[in-house]
């Protein structure tokens, strides 16, 4: 048997990728990853390989990938299950190292000897494989794209500090679709399907040391080699928080999960507890998993559980409060000698005490003064920023006044604000610079909890 090499990098930045199934006709899987890779701004060589076209999209075409002369680094499969296995031999002769297969009809659909087959060409030749049965890879750098579903139906992501993995397709395809039109952005994305080969062992190593990528989140439906899972999930965790949405939790969702890619869920409270010694942060929705990954793209670290909150509502603070004790976060209390500078810079009917309530005529100067004054007092280890833009005499500049001080400190701040179409592009303008914002104190509050257990996590590793 050959040993495989670990390094599983040309997924990502290939000299030159092959699509085998390439193909003319608009609406079939094998034209959009053409056109993925040919129109779109991948800068390697592109060589289509189909067995009826000359050129794909006014590109040369092959009949085999072995007419190729040129260096192929990555093939994308997707052709007829039944001829797969053939390919990713022709693929191995001519020394390609990564393929990914599109191509379904595998063991999610009983044809279990055919991806026993596929596994055994892997093990013997040293090639690597995602899939099959996935959409398998984007990178918004390199922009690799062999994701299947076009840009009209499907949105692609601007590039940003969120790494994905996930077994399911549909649920990369929602995400990205999401993130596209939110404005998130996201660094690697892999579907990997049945995960014949390509694990997510692997791409955890893979993305905890990879530059672009800040957040690792994971859409888990069952893993096979829990033991291997859990020495990459600890060895990575210390330089990069893991977020998993695990799904097939109840006995029905367990089935479901072994009927869609063959994964055994396994008993939940097992994943539960492995998660937790791991130092993984499991969340139960995808807005979870992305509220709690904003946090940690504001690259700070809260020494302790203690945090201000500053509002010109005094309803929105109480909610904020109450939400603290809701995910184990502390009321700071605000220094004597803090609260004496506030009280003789605000009009005598704004409380100083914490909630710090600037009331319904607030305005950028005394949300300047109150979180510079918060942000410098030593009780405080982070800050909860609620702003009603609605308020007519917050000025336009709010932003542009209150991100200098955000920027400028060690301290974690965040911004909640609920509201419409004016609220969202306030929000918008702090996120812009790395500002980590909410439409809700309760989403707000989870995701800085998640943040400060992480850290008090590592700070006991380091110990």
């Amino acid at each position: 048997m050959m040993i495989r090499p670990h390094n599983i990098d040309t997924f990502f930045n290939p000299d030159g990728v092959a699509i085998i199934g390439a193909s003319e006709q608009e609406g079939t899987v094998g034209y959009v990853i053409s056109k993925n890779f040919i129109e779109g701004n991948y800068k390697g060589n592109v060589y289509p390989v189909s067995l009826s076209a000359k050129k794909v999209l006014g590109v040369k075409a092959y009949k085999t990938i072995l007419d190729i002369q040129e260096k192929v680094d990555l093939a994308v499969i997707a052709i007829p299950a039944k001829y797969v296995n053939q390919v990713l031999l022709e693929c191995a002769k001519k020394g390609v190292k990564s393929c990914v297969v599109i191509s379904g009809g595998f063991s999610e659909t009983g044809e279990v000897e055919r991806e026993n087959e596929l596994k055994k060409i892997v093990n013997d030749t040293g090639i690597r494989v995602i899939g099959p049965n996935c959409v398998g890879v984007l990178d918004t750098k390199s922009k690799v794209d062999t994701i299947f579903l076009p840009e009209d139906r499907m949105g692609r992501p601007k590039k940003g500090g969120i790494g994905m993995i996930s077994q399911s397709g549909a649920f990369v395809a929602a995400i990205l679709d999401w993130a596209s039109g939110e404005g998130v952005g996201m660094s690697k994305v892999i579907s990997f399907g049945n995960k014949a080969d390509v694990n997510y062992s692997d791409l955890i190593d893979y993305l905890s040391s990879d530059m672009e990528t800040h957040v690792i989140t994971i859409y888990m439906e069952g893993v096979g080699d829990g033991r291997k899972f859990m020495r990459a999930a600890k060895k990575s965790v210390v330089n990069k928080p893991i977020i998993i949405l695990k799904s097939g939790r109840s006995k029905a969702g367990a089935a479901a999960a072994a009927s869609h890619t063959g994964s055994l869920a396994g008993a939940d409270t097992v994943y539960t507890a492995a998660f937790k010694q791991s130092g993984i942060i499991r969340v139960y929705a995808p807005n979870e998993m992305f509220n709690i990954s904003k946090a940690f793209l504001c690259l700070k670290k809260p020494k302790g559980r203690n945090v201000a909150i500053i509002t010109d509502g005094g309803g929105t603070g109480v909610i904020a409060t109450d939400n603290l004790e809701d995910w184990n976060v502390e009321l700071a209390s605000i220094g004597e000698d803090t609260k004496e500078r506030m009280r003789s810079k605000l009009p005598p009917y704004c409380s100083v005490k914490n909630p710090i309530d600037l009331t319904g005529d607030a305005n950028a100067e005394r949300y300047e003064m109150a979180l510079n004054e918060v942000l410098n007092d030593e009780n405080v280890d982070a800050v909860l920023l609620i702003m009603l833009f609605q308020v007519p005499t917050l000025e336009d500049d709010i932003t542009e006044r209150l991100i200098p001080i955000i920027k400028a400190s060690d301290k974690p701040v965040f911004v909640i604000s609920q509201g419409g179409e004016y609220s969202r592009k306030k929000l918008s303008e702090f996120e812009e610079k790395c500002v980590p914002c909410y439409q809700s104190s309760r989403n707000a509050v989870q995701a800085l909890s998640a943040l400060m257990d992480y850290y008090d996590f590592i700070k006991k590793k380091e110990l």
